[in-house]
């Protein structure tokens, strides 16, 4: 292969920590019009004609005079790149600075939130699409993206890094001066600041008429916000009823659109994102619109991130992955329920959709919203910080929640019953004017069985997981493992008995269908997919966040088992359980009863008077006290003994640390719980990713007949359910 001098520096596609940096080589003539900054490539690495796949992330020559003497210092040949995959450019600047500062900040891997950025390569969608645009280009030609070009010229100026892309129209907003530059890296000591200019903006009446009008000024001034959206449901001009905030959203996006710069709209589930798509539908049909799902086929799904590509600004709708989608001149960041555990990313470097906006939003300065019926307590810190303008244009406006606990009830057997009489007679009096929902906490029939004998949890015998009942007449299973459980004895009282413990979607249809008949009753759980409804009478029994939207909105919405979903061990489930009840509850129609059963307490007042941002500071000022979560930031270090010890002597030097532990996991690991302040998050982030990547690095090929064990020392930054 003849060399031109040219050198291409690219991050290599694999999970490995050790290979998290770039890799220079040298680009051959026959690649020359081929290789951009951005393209797939495939690369040679190591020995035996082994060849991977790498991204390109930057393209210059050493011996322009604009080369840094770093770039110039080459010792010997440098390795050619071995072909070009794609000329598609699939990796942006913006996409590219965002993943590397997310890999810094969770001491993780940029390749790894790369793969969740750019879906695998669907060949026939990719050469249609650039056939497409060389087609277009021909007619009319189209601006290139800033930074990116089809084939390279002789020299590329130096970087050190890739740029972003800047944005013409944003305006950047300087952080009030005693706000944090970065919500994730200041301590969260700091003094809770006066109103910030940025607040005093948002009360101007701008934002007069929200109900039925935009959040304009949000989108043109680029303003960060915490939104309180409006616990009701509108319908669309073709019929098609949908939640208030979905409405919101839309509106947002279009108003964005109409400033000539791109939307990315975060929402949990599918769910959720066919209500946007319908607002938008109704709002902007011409518009364009990119739906980011990880549920598409992998062609669709291809087939929309390369249309995110295109120059011209869209709306961008997705799930948890959708921020990291290569929007063209970001203007608007909107997140639905932030809260929502489906933001958080399964994956190393298991990245939060809340903490990934906010990076983004500040490489870019585009505008922020976190909209929701209620507040998840790191958006009331952001809020009391500064960082975040608080908007409640609905302060006076929720549903007619009623806590049963509240209510004088006589009869002590009343009060313990799991529907009480209250309940009971608002739904017997709102099935006759339209649709009821039931919201309950677990699907199936009987998801929990006791010993009748001893009343202590049932296990399997094969594998010690927990008995159920998936209908009154099938035979007890495991729900691990679904071995049946026909001769089973209880192992602490020799008991041969089962009793039934909770209740599920299926049992409860059971009772309600016999306590009310003639009813039309309906299961809607995740075996039971319905997203819309009629206004017909009907008993709709529900789990959280499966419950379907009725037209005109329910006539009663009972809340039932909020003990059990209470008793779950969780640091999170106070503000989970509110969020769950305040989403139902703005499914009611106009003066319904929202019926809370069995819950008092600061939840049921804090849902009672619809002040989810109360709750979430005393919650936040609680977690101030004991230090946890998002109070500090954690760190879970997972490992065998050894290499504990050796990743936490590593942070010796890192002052204000709290370490708890290790203690005993599965054998033979154990895992130890860093906790640090926001300003150390830097540190504590190099020094651990330092320590995995020397654990990893022990993993050699090992020789004839010996065996090396693989590493075993895993990190994990802000772990939800750590605490």
């Amino acid at each position: 292969m003849t060399h031109t001098g040219l050198v291409a520096r690219v991050l290599i596609d694999s999970p490995l920590p050790q290979l998290d940096h770039l890799f220079d080589y040298g680009v051959p003539a026959e690649l020359v019009g081929q290789v951009a900054v951005g393209v797939r490539v495939k690369v040679p690495f190591r020995s035996g004609g082994r060849v991977i796949d790498a991204y390109v992330i930057e393209l210059f020559d050493p011996r322009a005079e604009s080369a840094s003497t770093t770039d110039a210092a080459y010792r010997g040949a440098l390795s050619p790149l071995d072909s070009v995959v794609s000329t598609a450019v699939v990796l942006t600047p913006a996409v590219w600075k965002l993943a590397r500062r997310l890999a810094d900040r969770a001491a993780g891997n940029a390749s790894d939130i790369i793969r969740l950025a750019v879906p695998p390569r669907q060949v026939r969608v990719e050469k249609a699409w650039l056939a497409a645009r060389a087609a277009a280009a021909v007619v009319v030609p189209v601006a290139r993206e800033p930074g990116f070009s089809a084939a390279p010229e002789p020299a590329v100026p130096d970087a050190p890094v890739m740029p972003a892309a800047p944005s013409e129209t944003a305006v950047p907003i300087p952080p009030p001066a005693s706000a944090p530059n970065h919500p994730l890296v200041e301590p969260v000591e700091t003094a809770i600041p006066t109103p910030s200019p940025v607040s005093i903006a948002l009360a101007t009446p701008a934002f007069v008429g929200y109900p039925t009008g935009r959040l304009d000024s949000v989108i043109m001034e680029h303003h960060r916000v915490a939104v309180a959206a409006i616990p009701e449901l509108t319908q669309l001009d073709d019929g098609t009823t949908i939640g208030r905030w979905a409405q919101t959203l839309a509106e947002l996006a279009v108003a964005t659109l109409g400033a000539g710069q791109s939307a990315i709209l975060c929402v949990p589930d599918f769910r959720d994102q066919d209500q946007v798509q319908a607002a938008v539908a109704q709002l902007a049909p011409t518009l364009p619109l990119s739906r980011v799902d990880a549920r598409q086929p992998n062609p669709d799904r291809y087939r929309a991130f390369l249309a995110c590509l295109q120059p011209e600004p869209r709306i961008i709708l997705g799930n948890r992955s959708a921020v990291y989608a290569p929007a063209q001149d970001l203007g608007l960041i909107a997140v639905w329920d932030d809260g929502d555990p489906l933001y958080t990313e399964p994956l190393s470097p298991y990245v939060n959709t809340r903490d990934a906006a906010l990076v983004r939003q500040q490489n870019t300065e585009c505008a922020l919203v976190f909209l929701g019926h209620s507040r998840s307590v790191e958006t009331q810190r952001l809020v009391e910080l500064g960082y975040l303008a608080d908007v409640n244009p609905a302060a006076g406006r929720h549903p007619r929640i009623i806590p049963t606990d509240f209510q004088s009830e006589p009869d002590q057997q009343a009060r313990a019953a799991r529907i009480p009489s209250a309940a009971w007679q608002a739904a017997r009096e709102a099935l006759g004017h339209g649709p009821v929902l039931v919201q309950v906490a677990s699907p199936g029939y009987a998801p929990m069985l006791a010993c009748q004998s001893c009343k202590k949890a049932s296990r399997c015998t094969h594998c010690q997981g927990p008995l159920g009942l998936k209908s009154a007449s099938a035979v007890p299973s495991c729900r691990w493992c679904g071995a049946l459980a026909a001769g089973w004895t209880c192992a602490h009282c020799e008991g041969t008995k089962l009793r039934v413990v909770t209740l599920g979607t299926g049992r409860t249809a059971e009772e309600l269908g016999r306590a009310f008949p003639g009813a039309r009753v309906i299961v809607a759980d995740g075996d039971h997919t319905i997203q819309t409804l009629g206004a017909e009478p009907a008993l709709v029994i529900a789990t959280r966040g499966a419950e379907p939207v009725p037209t005109g909105g329910y006539r009663a919405i009972l809340i039932l088992d909020g003990e059990r979903m209470l008793a779950r061990e969780s640091l999170r489930v106070g503000e989970d359980c509110l969020r769950w009840w305040a989403n139902a509850a703005a499914l009611a129609a106009p003066g319904a009863p929202v019926i809370l059963a069995g819950v008092g307490g600061a939840l049921a007042r804090a849902l009672n008077a619809w002040h989810p941002d109360i709750f979430a500071a005393s919650e936040l000022a609680d977690r101030r006290q004991l230090r946890f979560p998002p109070a500090v930031r954690v760190a879970s270090v997972t490992g065998t003994a050894a290499d504990v010890d050796a990743a936490l002597a590593d942070l010796g030097a890192v002052a204000g640390l709290d370490v708890l532990g290790p203690v005993d996991t599965e054998a033979p690991l154990v895992r130890a719980v860093v906790r640090f302040g926001y300003a150390r998050g830097d540190e504590v982030a190099h020094a651990l990713k330092a320590a995995v990547v020397r654990n990893a690095a022990k993993r050699r090929k090992p020789k004839s007949g010996s065996f090396q064990p693989a590493p075993t020392l895993k990190v994990r930054f802000d772990d939800p359910e750590l605490l």
